[in-house]
């Protein structure tokens, strides 16, 4: 018997196909909401609390600036072309005290609040995960330093005649809105208009420098992608030197002030020849230009890597002569801190560790001490107590960072033997180039270079408590 279908009445017919469009409806706003959902306002770095934002990865960033050294006023344009690394609703970018005027997401308008040192952006529509997008913030005010009372301050100072813009781990978010985490890296075009008359130093390769109506455009180029802590800002009156080496550009400052052939513009002088031998050791040296600034602001206490073009502090000059290991220690960190950045900053061994090696590599190449007298030395006067890995945020710049950390380097070279050390070395280097890395991949790196484990040796040079036995 053939079984007959039943008839809908016209009423019911309706009802139905009303509710499955409610269903379906509700099925798609449900999933709109949850494709989009607000980046993390922190990366959950526990050494620099409140730094990086979660939800997007930068691209570059091209930065238009004027400062106007009379006013201490600084007005700027950052154009950041980044990819969403999920489905964003809103999302955050680190800007310390200045003002913001305006916000466009992909040319149109976005919503924008302030929330402390966050910038808070609601684009117009969600970005789906893997969208390229970019945000232009125009804002403008006067910049100050940002003080942390563990790890000291950083950022934008006015000096007697311009500014100085630099610091670790704080810097950029003082003076442009960043993603300020060293875990992402992005290229950078900076163009910097200031007085006539003065000179607005960067980072990167020198571009075409303009001058209308009184005023001077500074143009520079960073296209290896660079930690938002490696790019800095000098400007005032500066002799600056022109050159190349070794194919690249080579720009050199000092300050006018200083007489010529003063202790900083000798050790300067030196920046070839040091990068290579260095490059001699570590693989070919990682970027376009070379170079160095020097200054003489004393609220300056320190060096710092700056990528291309590492700024100098007075302290280290004050003997009368060149001071060639400060060179030495801030070029090796072109390769071990800049070309292959942190991950996170408990790891900061990785940097400090390598540069300080650096030194006594150096040392014994100008005819000095030997690394392994360097080693001894430091061995008999280390406090075992104090790690070189995640050493505590109160010690991120401590001596066990720098001289522990540089036990550990040579501990491995007499583990290994010089022909593996120098292996692993290259390796690391051109194998993380342009990226970051952790402790756990360094040594996941040595292990398999060597051919044999080290994590117990390392972990014993790195973190134990008690002196290692001498390998």
């Amino acid at each position: 018997m053939r079984r007959r279908l039943p008839r809908f009445r016209p009423a019911l017919a309706v009802a139905v196909a009303a509710a499955l469009v409610v269903v379906g409806c509700t099925d798609h706003a449900e999933r709109d909401r949850a494709e989009f959902r607000p980046g993390s306002a922190d990366l959950g770095d526990a050494y620099v609390p409140g730094s990086g934002n979660g939800g997007y990865d930068v691209r570059s960033y091209h930065l238009a600036l004027r400062y106007d050294p009379a006013s201490d006023a600084l007005t700027g344009r950052a154009l950041i072309a980044a990819t969403a690394t999920q489905g964003l609703s809103r999302f955050n970018l680190d800007l310390a005290g200045l003002d913001v005027t305006s916000v466009t997401v992909g040319g149109d308008p976005a919503e924008f609040r302030r929330d402390g040192d966050e910038l808070v952006v609601t684009p117009r529509a969600g970005l789906p995960a893997g969208r390229d997008f970019d945000t232009a913030v125009e804002y403008a005010g006067v910049p100050t330093a940002k003080a942390d009372g563990q790890l000291g301050s950083g950022g934008f100072l006015h000096t007697a005649d311009g500014a100085i813009a630099l610091g670790q781990p704080y810097s950029a978010a003082t003076w442009f809105p960043v993603n300020d985490h060293p875990s992402d890296k992005a290229t950078y075009d900076v163009e910097v208009t200031v007085p006539d008359g003065l000179e607005a130093l960067a980072g990167g390769v020198p571009g075409e420098r303009t001058s209308a109506g009184g005023w001077t455009t500074w143009r520079w180029s960073e296209a290896t992608p660079m930690a938002s802590y490696l790019a800095f800002l000098v400007i005032g009156d500066y002799r600056v030197v022109t050159g190349t080496h070794a194919g690249r550009p080579m720009v050199t400052a000092v300050p006018a002030s200083l007489p010529a052939g003063s202790p900083q513009e000798r050790s300067l002088a030196r920046t070839g020849a040091i990068a290579d031998f260095l490059a001699s050791r570590f693989g070919p040296y990682p970027f376009d230009s070379y170079g160095g600034v020097a200054v003489t602001d004393e609220r300056v206490g320190y060096a710092l890597e700056t990528q291309s073009r590492p700024v100098y502090g007075p302290g280290f000059f004050r003997g009368g002569r060149p001071n060639l290991d400060v060179v030495t220690h801030e070029l090796a960190h072109q390769w071990f801190g800049n070309s292959v950045a942190l991950g996170r900053w408990s790891d900061i061994w990785l940097n400090e560790g390598f540069a300080t090696y650096a030194e006594w590599l150096w040392t014994e190449h100008d005819g000095g001490r030997t690394a392994q007298a360097s080693f001894e030395r430091q061995y008999a006067a280390t406090d075992w107590s104090r790690p070189a890995l995640d050493p505590g945020r109160a010690r991120l710049f401590g001596s066990a960072v720098y001289q522990r950390g540089a036990l550990v380097v040579h501990a491995l070279r007499r583990t290994v033997g010089d022909d593996a050390f120098f292996r692993i070395l290259r390796a690391w280097t051109l194998e993380r180039r342009d990226g970051t890395g952790t402790t756990d991949d360094f040594v996941a790196l040595a292990e398999r270079v060597a051919g044999e484990p080290l994590r117990s040796v390392l972990d014993a040079w790195l973190t134990g408590t008690t002196a290692p036995a001498l390998p």
